[in-house]
């Protein structure tokens, strides 16, 4: 396939790979995840007629991986029919934006499939964010009213303890029986 292979032996985790049922390697494709984009790359086949039956097999892998991960967009620099009709569309000036910098030095045409909207999903973190500062300041404003309330109970209690012993003080002070035979 004249794919770099001292570049891609590096990363050997990275792919996926088909096999027919009696184990004969159909082919492999590459899988690069960054933050919340994922990358399928150096695609290569033994046999190209069956190239879009392990393109299927590896789509649902794909499409399960990202889920796991996160990924709210695929890029792929492949205009293979099946890409295409599987919802890669070619990437808009905007699009091309939202490209991971280290994709950025990879020459070529770039298609992309948005499997989640950021924008609504970044906009609903923000809510729920906002919501859970909300509650936390909440939870804090009532556990300093509870702290309020002990230091005040303690501070009545100590005062009550230190008037009765003051009294008591008092008490055997006045009371003392000065007749009493000194030992």
């Amino acid at each position: 396939m004249l794919l770099p292979a001292r570049k891609l032996g590096r990363r050997p985790t990275e792919f996926l790979v088909a096999e027919t049922d009696d184990g004969k390697l159909l082919g492999a494709i590459g899988i690069q995840i960054v933050r919340r984009h994922a990358r399928l790359h150096s695609e290569g086949f033994f046999d190209f007629a069956l190239a879009d039956h392990a393109r299927h097999l590896f789509w649902e892998r794909i499409l399960k991986l990202a889920s796991n991960h996160g990924v709210f967009r695929l890029w792929i620099q492949d205009a293979a029919p099946f890409w295409t009709r599987s919802g890669f569309r070619s990437a808009s000036v905007e699009k091309l934006s939202r490209l991971p910098e280290e994709w950025n030095q990879d020459s070529g045409k770039w298609f992309t499939l948005q499997l989640k909207d950021e924008e609504v999903i970044a906009n609903a973190l923000d809510k729920d964010l906002a919501a859970f500062m909300s509650d936390e300041k909440k939870s804090a404003a009532r556990l300093r009213e509870q702290a309020q309330t002990l230091k005040t109970i303690i501070t009545i209690i100590g005062f009550s303890i230190g008037i009765v012993c003051f009294c008591v003080v008092i008490y055997l002070i006045v009371h003392r029986n000065p007749f009493s035979p000194a030992r």
